[in-house]
């Protein structure tokens, strides 16, 4: 692991991929599920992909310098295209660099308030079905959130269909079903939102992947959003709609919360 200098890729053009893995006192949560999607990243934009055991080992490490091993803590693993030129073009056989770092992850505090913002998720872009570097948009649309008076901003695609968090997934519950974007809407594919999606169905729940407009976000019984820090965090409100606690969403928080 090293610092990234001033050529590098990852800082110069967000070429790179990354994942945040919530640490439990020292236990990475869903490891193996966050290395597997980071290799399905690197097969994306066509980088090497990193050996398990170094991101572990790295992993541990960053827990330990930041003195985080028996804390509730955010584990950044960062994989970079490396150092290159100036331009667009890669070096022929690019050296990726790693860079892991420890912060502290406090559970959130209750109910998330949404907003829509006014930045669109391009689904048509590959990048949007992957955990890049590039997350301007993203930083976006939260600060649009915030500066409406909510938590988190709610992010169409460019066709008006709903997508996602600035940096969660997104659910509705409308009459007793469970509706998520479907991933063709520009969505990530997020290791907490498949395991909402498997204990629905174990649930007997029907689950639709939606191509939805906001206003079935509007118009539902409940929301709430997922990621690998905050598990299943249920909405209070998505702009002047305000919603009552649900007991779907909330069994379902406390089954994803056992498998994490």
């Amino acid at each position: 692991m090293e610092a990234a200098p001033y050529d590098d890729r990852g800082l110069t053009l967000g070429d790179g991929l990354f994942e945040t893995v919530l640490a439990d006192r020292g236990r990475l949560v869903a490891f193996d599920e966050h290395v597997a999607r980071l290799v399905r990243g690197c097969g994306g934009l066509g980088l090497p992909a990193p050996d398990r055991a170094v991101l572990r080992a790295a992993s541990d490490s960053a827990l330990a310098a930041a003195g985080l091993e028996r804390e509730r803590a955010a584990v950044r693993l960062t994989w970079t295209a490396g150092s290159g030129g100036r331009g667009l073009d890669r070096p022929a056989m690019p050296q990726p660099r790693l860079i892991v770092t420890a912060a502290p992850a406090p559970a959130p505090p209750g109910p998330v308030a949404l907003a829509l913002a006014g930045v669109r998720r391009n689904q048509a872009s590959p990048s949007s079905r992957l955990k890049t570097l590039a997350y301007l948009d993203n930083v976006l649309a939260r600060r649009e959130a915030i500066a409406a008076g909510a938590d988190e901003a709610v992010m169409l695609n460019t066709a008006g269909e709903l997508a996602c968090a600035a940096a969660a997934n997104l659910f509705w519950v409308s009459e007793g079903r469970l509706y998520t974007p479907a991933l063709r809407c520009g969505v990530l594919d997020g290791i907490v939102r498949a395991s909402v999606l498997r204990q629905a169905g174990l649930m007997g729940v029907t689950v639709v992947e939606a191509h939805e407009g906001p206003a079935a976000l509007a118009g539902a019984d409940a929301a709430f959003i997922t990621n690998s820090l905050i598990g299943v965090r249920a909405a209070s409100r998505f702009g002047d709609r305000t919603y009552e606690a649900n007991g779907l969403v909330g069994r379902l928080a406390e089954a994803c919360a056992d498998i994490r």
